[in-house]
């Protein structure tokens, strides 16, 4: 086991003139599980690449533990990468295929056997230790491709969005496994994946990418309640986050003929370069179903209702807004469709930021 440290890197690939990841600067525990996420060509997979030595960096250093590692060939850092496709040799069997690194290693028969073993006990694959990967399902087939990485017992896990492949049921399943699995054996992980709801259940810690430049890092909770700019905000949780700039007065933010509070400290102290405008921000738990007049409302027109009995949601526009507004409500007062209705927000969950840097004000 050990601690990953990115200090400043930046990895900048030929004939392009922006960095794919810019000064990327991370400090990852001992034994900690740290994702890496963000929409697609964000820079995660090439940060673990970079991280594993399967890409040069173009500045700044990388450390395993207290090991400079930045210029160390792969086989030197003493890693074990599960991959997005399986990868697995047809013609093996599973634990031919879970113990090729350590014979071509040169371990004993014995202890590959024994090794092999004890990771086929840990990941439930016992029967099938005899199998070729043809007769296995796409779970088994990503916990053989786990397994291979068990066996070598190295200081860092990374993997490279595992569970892609997977059917929505079975990835529930797995991501669950796997992070269960991460814990018990105390090993450094670093996971990439573009699936926010993935990072929110698995990571110890989120680290959320963009143009690859590091937005924010965090526990999944921080990242969730209080993100860092309007980029996170839209990006973690799901459904997003309801986001949409309005005019501000002495009051409050401006939201068709109503107003909805906020402290008088943020209103003194908006941005000159943001013009009297600001980002509101707000989670569909924060709001409900109220009736006229009172305070923090504002009209929904309902264009869409989705129940899905224990919960619902209700879609719909706000005055001056373009994007669509989700609410959660209660799953037995469903209004229908091209109805009015008044939603009331909660203030003490609502999220501001800058219009012009993107930055949270509160």
């Amino acid at each position: 086991m050990a601690t990953v440290t990115f200090q400043g890197v930046q990895k900048v690939y030929p004939d392009n003139l922006t960095p794919s990841v810019d000064d990327l600067s991370l400090d990852i525990k001992d034994g900690e599980f740290l994702v890496l996420v963000g929409p697609s060509g964000c820079g995660k997979t090439t940060s673990l690449r970079m991280l594993a030595g399967l890409e040069e960096v173009t500045k700044g250093r990388i450390f395993i533990g207290d090991k400079d590692v930045t210029t160390t060939a792969p086989k030197d850092r003493d890693i074990a990468m599960v991959f997005q496709n399986y990868a697995l040799y047809p013609h093996m069997t599973v634990a031919e295929n879970m113990g090729f690194a350590l014979k071509i290693a040169g371990m004993k028969k014995d202890q590959i056997r024994q090794r092999v073993e004890e990771a086929a006990r840990i990941l439930d694959l016992d029967d099938n230790l005899d199998r070729k990967p043809k007769a296995l399902s796409g779970g088994q087939r990503q916990r053989v491709a786990m397994g291979r990485a068990i066996v070598r017992k190295p200081k860092v896990f990374l993997m490279d969005e595992p569970l892609s492949n997977l059917d929505a049921k079975l990835r529930v399943q797995t991501r669950t496994q796997i992070a269960s699995l991460q814990r018990d054996l105390g090993v450094t992980t670093v996971y990439v994946t573009h699936d926010q709801t993935e990072a929110l259940t698995m990571g110890d810690r989120i680290a959320v990418l963009d143009k690859g430049i590091l937005q924010q890092l965090g526990t999944p909770i921080e990242l969730y309640d209080k993100p860092a700019n309007v980029f996170v905000a839209g990006f973690i949780g799901s459904p997003a986050m309801n986001i949409s700039t309005h005019e501000v007065t002495g009051k409050g933010i401006v939201v068709g003929n109503n107003i909805i509070s906020i402290p008088k400290t943020i209103i003194d102290n908006l941005p000159v370069d943001d013009k009297g405008k600001i980002v509101m921000g707000f989670r569909p738990e924060a709001a409900s179903l109220s009736s006229k007049g009172e305070a923090d409302t504002f009209n929904l027109d309902v264009e869409f209702v989705e129940d899905l009995g224990s919960d619902a949601y209700i879609y719909g526009r706000m005055p001056g807004a373009h994007d669509q507004v989700v609410v959660r409500i209660p799953p037995r007062i469903l209004p229908k469709t091209n109805q009015e209705v008044v939603v009331k927000v909660d203030t003490k969950q609502l999220h501001l930021f800058s219009p012009t840097i993107g930055k949270r004000l509160n």
